[in-house]
């Protein structure tokens, strides 16, 4: 993930009218409901009780979250959060692992850093909740959704209304197939032919998405991790991106839309879209900003607990050696919500599928 100084000008601004927006959010948001799929990009806390190195739930993680320390892997708000305030909802969506009834009727974030599509992905680092949990933990919401509204009709109807966000595959690289002193992976298969695997296993994942009632589902690409902190100072490129690691998760990336096409054909209802990760997080101008991190970094990329980060985060485009501070985060949730480019969003951008929502529950209720 690379930043340029034109871009980021036109973040800043984002970001402050983001903050306003806080207080200035619509009465009723644009869908009923909103569940989060994913790993750390998007995890609020639902690692900060499991046994791992992989949690956020200290400082300088949240320094500028309106609510403090959450278990966020980043400054202040994620990719996740921000697209939940664009849809218009005026509270942050909770963690599966703190969602009350009344909570979960307006969705549900499961996210998990160490996280991936194959269950053993981020096992080097502990506890951690795949994919398969996750979607085991969404069907066990939807039966507690169904207890609490005692209509079955009402209830799956009510889920299809809903926007799904699914930012999974990172951890499937960097804490699988890019560790072949921990993982096997890597001798096994090609580059290919892992992305290929790798894009057959999600697209199972992704078809039991439907099955448990989701159809407005935004599938998000894995972005430049061969441009983070930490791998740069892994493979010892002096500053540059180590372009073979993009390139392997290039291969996964263009498997992703013919998936979500595929996905579309076979299932009528479904509006499954493609969210171009790497394109959006790859500007065509101004000044590359230095892949270096905000904050000071363990051995494992995070942040140091305690330590003192970057007096202006929004000069950086990473808070540590792996994830983005909420400057750059804005910049791939309003693109993926409102797409600048034919690039960002395949088939719909995020508003759009919001808006196919409510016109396809009214013709429903007609």
């Amino acid at each position: 993930m690379t930043c340029y100084f034109s871009l980021l000008c036109h973040t800043m601004i984002v970001a402050v009218l983001m903050q306003f927006q806080i207080f200035v959010a619509v009465s009723q948001p644009q869908v009923p409901c909103y569940f989060i799929f994913g790993d750390s990009l998007v995890d609020n806390g639902n690692n900060n009780d499991l046994v791992t190195m992989a949690k956020a739930n200290y400082p300088p993680y949240g320094i500028d979250f309106p609510e403090g320390v959450t278990g966020r892997f980043t400054n202040g708000r994620t990719i996740a959060d921000i697209i939940g305030q664009l849809l218009g909802f005026s509270k942050f969506i909770s963690s599966f692992a703190n969602a009350t009834d009344e909570d979960i009727s307006t969705g549900v974030n499961y996210g998990s850093g160490g996280a991936g599509i194959r269950d053993e992905s981020g096992s080097n680092l502990g506890g951690h909740i795949s994919l398969n949990m996750q979607l085991q933990n969404h069907a066990a919401i939807l039966s507690r959704l169904l207890l609490l509204q005692q209509n079955s009709t009402f209830t799956n109807e009510y889920v299809k209304k809903c926007i799904y966000l699914v930012n999974m595959g990172s951890n499937d690289y960097i804490n699988n197939y890019l560790m072949p002193e921990k993982f096997p992976t890597s001798r096994i298969f090609t580059p290919d032919q892992y992305a290929a695997v790798l894009a057959s296993q999600f697209s199972q994942q992704l078809t039991t998405l439907y099955q448990l009632g989701a159809r407005n589902v935004a599938v998000f690409g894995v972005g430049l991790i061969g441009c983070t902190p930490a791998e740069i100072a892994r493979f010892g490129t002096n500053g540059t991106c180590v372009e073979s690691i993009n390139n392997d998760v290039k291969l996964f990336n263009d498997r992703l839309k013919p998936l979500v096409d595929n996905i579309n054909s076979n299932f009528s209802d479904a509006r499954y879209t493609f969210i171009n990760a790497t394109g959006i997080s790859t500007p065509q101008r101004g000044v590359a900003l230095p892949n270096v991190p905000c904050c000071q970094l363990r051995s494992d990329g995070q942040c140091i607990p305690n330590s003192i980060p970057c007096a202006n985060r929004s000069l950086f485009t990473f808070f540590d050696g792996f994830h983005p501070t909420e400057v750059a985060n804005t910049v791939l949730a309003t693109r993926s919500y409102n797409a600048q480019s034919p690039t960002d969003a395949s088939p719909y951008d995020i508003s759009q599928l919001a808006a196919i929502s409510t016109d396809a529950s009214q013709l429903a209720a007609i």
